[in-house]
């Protein structure tokens, strides 16, 4: 039904259509979760369907899954978790199934001093670090870290396991697709939902049945201003045959529209699909997803002579800079999974975490078990760090959200793959009572039994807990530890507030941020003298300002470029549209921080002519950095940036992270 007004005159697109039952834009933890529980459930022991088809009679569900990696198991990540939901999908789990997967058997929290004196320091943490090394005689420290003595029971993974997700989503998704129940395609990126009864701003056409060719031309894309009772109806497949700029080319190809009765809607928190809703629907009130990381990690092989053992598990802080994290977990066969996480309350405009991560390797403590090691596997992603607070609208009408982008994430304990596996486990135990019973998949529906089962389950309870933990990071490292502390053994009950800021609210100019150690003009000297070249100046300035040089050993130690050739492939095919446009070129030219240059994980982008970044897609590994480190707001939305993130194909193979 149309909102009367509304005019429907636009030109047609004719797109080929498919219809199924269910439809699943990602497949990451969460949707695995939910394959694995449905598609053990679809059918009888004799083969005949426990529920029938709407769209093939006599045959169960069709459910089919689209995933934009080349590979089901490319672009993830080493994790340690506890695996309460994986245990319950998988009771007689054998560890030995699943490729580089290790019981936990040592975990350590370590707080790493500064060896070099470069650090970011407050006067509190210097004056702390001090009284660390007069009394480390008496102390637990070894090679420039302290071994907390005593580690709060809510950040330990008792029992757990550390997982190469890489290998493990590759272990499930050959599980799920046994069954015969599921089709699961990678390389086959969602551009947007199918929305019934909406209005686009373009187009004025209803969006479910016209919608034409969004050309990537620096400006936003259309948005939908009119929706009558908006419902999803499916998804929309990536146009293929058109430019960088979007578009049509030879060869156009117009993407597949597939029609079904349930959208399951797992993209990540950066994933078209889940931004599209949150910008339809908006977020639940005192929601905003403003807390973000950049996770990078690398895949070695430790040295042969390493003493650690598979399940070892290293938790740090402190350095190289006090807000960065950093991780450490050995598999099987002397390989080990390590790296960083780089947060948005980590104020500064040269936020670059693959030299950060360098410096983190290079730290005594740890240094003394990687060298001589060797690079495997390289790789980088976005963490929603909002926690509860950044959990949208799961449900509406024909659609269900899970999984990250769904606010699944515990911020309190750091883990995520368990939560995100678990609501897509309830969201599957949902659609089984609702196809049951014959109902459809309507917003009152799929709350009475998913939301229903989700509010009423450990991610949720535990979700509250943790809501309010972080919040205490945005005053500062050590009042941020102690927020973290009272929440956890509070059971959430006690907090230290701070209000999250945007990134265009906080991030300083870099004359700002190395005042007192660069002169303004030095440091303006250093940034043109970078974007002249066509580089980025974080390796330039942090050099000034007493950061050493990387000592390049070309095995482990290796430049940023060479980590995409030796560390894993970066694809992307010709024939799709840039999935990085910079909306408002105004904006960037006036930008003085360059955060997106300075950010980027693959190098991407780089400084371009009049100010407006050069993106290339033949080096962005996806990771999403860009759509939340931007130091401009959006002149439409203050909560969105001045970049988009767009479906795109590609980024980096490696089924080891």
């Amino acid at each position: 039904m149309i909102e009367p007004g509304f005019q429907t005159d636009a030109p047609t697109i004719e797109r080929p259509r498919m219809d199924a039952d269910i439809v699943c834009v990602g497949f990451g933890p969460a949707t695995a979760g939910f394959l694995t529980t449905l598609s053990k459930q679809l059918t009888n022991a004799d083969g005949t369907p426990v529920v029938e088809s709407a769209v093939m009679p006599g045959l169960p569900p069709q459910v089919l899954c689209y995933e934009r990696a080349d590979d089901i198991g490319f672009g993830v990540s080493g994790v340690v978790t506890k695996a309460r939901a994986l245990r319950e999908s998988f009771p007689e789990l054998d560890k030995a199934d699943i490729p580089m997967a290790a019981p936990v058997s040592v975990e350590k929290v370590l707080y790493l001093l500064d060896p070099i004196g470069a650090s970011r320091r407050s006067t509190l943490l210097k004056l702390a670090d001090e009284m660390i090394q007069a009394f480390k005689w008496a102390l637990p420290v070894e090679d420039h870290a302290l071994k907390l003595p005593w580690t709060p029971d809510f950040l330990h993974k008792h029992g757990g396991m550390v997982l190469s997700m890489g290998q493990f989503m590759q272990w499930v998704g050959a599980q799920v697709q046994s069954t015969g129940t599921v089709q699961i395609w990678p390389g086959t990126p969602v551009k947007e939902a199918l929305l019934e009864n909406c209005v686009t701003s373009a187009s004025n056409s209803v969006a479910a049945d016209v919608s034409p060719l969004y050309l990537n031309s620096g400006k936003p894309e259309p948005t939908h201003v009119g929706c009558y009772k908006p419902r999803v109806v499916g998804v929309r497949l990536l146009d293929q045959g058109v430019t960088k700029s979007g578009a049509p080319a030879d060869g156009f190809s117009p993407g597949m529209d597939i029609h079904a009765a349930l959208t399951v809607v797992g993209d990540g928190p950066v994933g078209p699909v889940g931004q599209q809703l949150d910008e339809l629907f908006g977020l639940p009130p005192d929601h905003h997803t403003r807390d973000w990381a950049v996770g990078m990690k690398f895949v070695v092989d430790l040295p042969a002579d390493t003493p650690l053992k598979p399940g070892t598990v290293l938790h740090t802080f402190g350095y190289p800079e006090p807000e960065i994290f950093g991780f450490l977990y050995v598999h099987p066969d002397r390989v080990a999974s390590l790296g960083i996480f780089v947060p948005s309350w980590f104020d500064s405009p040269v936020r670059t975490t693959y030299r950060y991560l360098q410096h983190w390797m290079l730290h005594p403590y740890l240094w003394r078990y990687l060298k001589g090691g060797k690079l495997r596997s390289w790789g980088a992603k976005t963490l929603g760090e909002s926690g509860r607070r950044g959990e949208p609208h799961l449900v509406g009408d024909g659609y269900a959200r899970i999984g990250e982008g769904s606010g699944s994430t515990n911020v309190l304990t750091g883990s995520g793959v368990d939560e995100a596996w678990a609501t897509g486990a309830q969201l599957a135990e949902a659609v089984l009572e609702l196809l049951k019973a014959r109902k459809p998949f309507t917003k009152e529906n799929l709350e009475a039994t998913y939301v229903q089962r989700r509010r009423a389950s450990w991610v949720e309870s535990e979700a509250r807990v943790a809501e309010q933990s972080r919040d205490g990071f945005q005053r500062g490292v050590v009042t941020g530890m102690v927020g973290m502390a009272l929440a956890g053994l509070s059971g959430g009950r006690l907090a230290i507030p701070g209000k999250p800021l945007r990134p265009w609210e906080r991030i300083p100019s870099l004359e700002d941020y190395f005042r007192g150690r660069i002169p303004p003009d030095e440091v303006r000297a250093i940034r043109d003298d970078c974007y002249a070249r066509g580089v980025s100046a974080h390796a330039a300035l942090m050099e000034r300002a007493g950061w050493p040089t990387i000592p390049y050993d070309g095995q482990l130690l290796v430049s940023h470029q060479d980590a995409l050739l030796l560390g894993g492939k970066v694809q992307a095919p010709p024939g799709y549209a840039d999935h990085v446009v910079f909306l408002y070129p105004e904006l960037c030219q006036k930008c003085g921080t360059k955060l997106c240059v300075e950010v980027c994980s693959g190098q991407a982008i780089t400084p371009g002519e009049n100010g407006v970044p050069n993106f290339d897609r033949e080096k962005c590994v996806h990771c999403g950095a860009c759509l939340w480190n931007c130091a401009s707001a959006s002149p439409e939305n203050p909560e969105r940036m001045a970049v988009a993130f767009r479906a795109g194909t590609g980024g980096l193979h490696s089924a080891e992270n």
